[in-house]
C-alpha cells in the first residue's frame, strides 16, 4: 500500500485504452504513485503489456495479455488489492 503521504482528492483525466482490455477494481489505489507503482509492476512481470491506472476512478485497464492470473498476481505483489475483474 502507499506510504508517499501525498494523496490528492483530485484526479486527472485518463484516456481509456483502445481495444480490448483487461480492467480490474483496486479500491486501495489512492493516489498518483499508487498508479504508478501498479503500472510499474504489471508492465515489469507481464511483458508486452500497457497500463492504464486511474487512482480518481480505481480502475487498472491492461492491454496486450490476456494472462489475468499474472496481472493479478503483478497488482498484488506490488501491495494492492485488485478485487474485480472486468473484460471488455
Amino acid at each position: 500500500m502507499c506510504s508517499c503521504q501525498q494523496h490528492s482528492t483530485t484526479t486527472s483525466a485518463v484516456t481509456p485504452a483502445p481495444g480490448r482490455a483487461i480492467s480490474f477494481r483496486v479500491e486501495d489505489m489512492a493516489c498518483g504513485h499508487c498508479a504508478g507503482a501498479i503500472k510499474q509492476a504489471v508492465e515489469g512481470k507481464v511483458p508486452g503489456t500497457s497500463v492504464t491506472a486511474d487512482p480518481g476512478a480505481k480502475l487498472v485497464s491492461v492491454q496486450g495479455s490476456a494472462d489475468v492470473a499474472a496481472i493479478r498476481s503483478a497488482i498484488t505483489a506490488a501491495g494492492y488489492t485488485p478485487v474485480e475483474e472486468l473484460v471488455g
